[in-house]
């Protein structure tokens, strides 16, 4: 088959055709995008402002704020613009860019993950070194090897989508320009794009998440050697927050992406998508700061001084 592209703008199916739910989804996806933007943005800057926060741990969950909000940005505005205007198309171009930058905050998200459950295992399972081992060297590099690796893994599948032919039908069965849909619509041979999806998805998944297991691994075997109640509990309140942030995360992205291309259901799919993409930025902020003693200070002495 040749490889030429003849489509040139792509449509966007979306949720539903119904415009009274239209309106609603688009008021309830404007109040989260706001609370997403509110939440991580505000994370971001309590971060620099509060010297106490000035830890690897903070600098951590701070680019991981950062990289929500950019997350939902990339997908939040043109659902907004989607759910009123009758023109839902987007041009190949803003559809590659789009993807490509889906899958690249994506991607980074999984390796900072990992990244900030090995830091927990440095602070946690040997505390007198971990200046040493989570040194500014240690978490800068940590840091800018998960955004080399997020960039790589997008270049890679935004680049083996949009080299496919897409000639029989510009309309995506989706609210956002994903990966799988858009292999739905190709009239070229999508194998090698799946297997792919499937292995290199699967091949980043086992690694991170084995990283995370044994990171802590390590860290409840040094809670076994805690003997206080106190000690315990702390330590379970900074691990607590990231294994629930992990789980749900991990959760989402195993369930869409490692199935059979053939399992793609148009809802089902479009529901998980949603969540992972909107509605797990805006509870990151919530499952981090909740939790997190010296966040929640902070955050009240942040609005003391503005108060007074």
């Amino acid at each position: 088959m040749k490889n030429l592209t003849e489509v040139t703008m792509f449509t966007l199916l979306g949720f539903t055709d119904n415009f009274e739910l239209q309106v609603f989804l688009f008021l309830l996806f404007l109040a989260i995008y706001v609370f997403t933007l509110v939440g991580n943005l505000g994370l971001v800057l309590l971060v620099m402002a509060d010297a106490r926060l000035h830890t690897p741990m903070y600098y951590f969950l701070s680019v991981l704020s950062f990289l929500d909000a950019c997350y939902s940005s990339v997908v939040t505005p043109k659902i907004l613009v989607n759910f009123l205007a009758e023109n839902k198309t987007v041009s190949f171009l803003g559809c590659a860019t789009q993807m490509l930058l889906i899958v690249t905050f994506g991607t980074t998200e999984c390796f900072l993950l990992a990244a900030m459950a090995y830091d927990r295992y440095a602070a946690i399972y040997n505390p007198l070194l971990y200046s040493v081992n989570m040194s500014s060297r240690v978490y800068v590099s940590l840091i800018s090897a998960s955004y080399v690796g997020g960039i790589s893994h997008a270049t890679l599948h935004t680049v083996a989508t949009f080299i496919l032919s897409f000639c029989a039908s510009n309309e995506i069965r989706h609210v956002f320009c994903d990966i799988s849909p858009l292999l739905a619509i190709s009239c070229s041979d999508t194998h090698i794009n799946q297997l792919l999806l499937f292995y290199l998805v699967g091949f980043l998944e086992l690694c991170n998440i084995l990283i995370v297991l044994f990171s802590y691994g390590f860290i409840f075997m040094a809670i076994l050697k805690v003997h206080s109640a106190e000690g315990r509990r702390k330590v379970f309140s900074t691990c607590g927050s990231h294994l629930t942030g992990v789980s749900i995360y991990h959760g989402t992205i195993l369930f869409m992406y490692l199935k059979p291309s053939s399992s793609y259901v148009l809802d089902r799919d479009i529901i998980v998508s949603v969540f992972y993409t909107i509605v797990i930025p805006v509870l990151n902020p919530l499952i981090y700061s909740l939790r997190n003693k010296d966040v929640k200070e902070a955050m009240k002495k942040c609005f003391r001084e503005i108060c007074s």
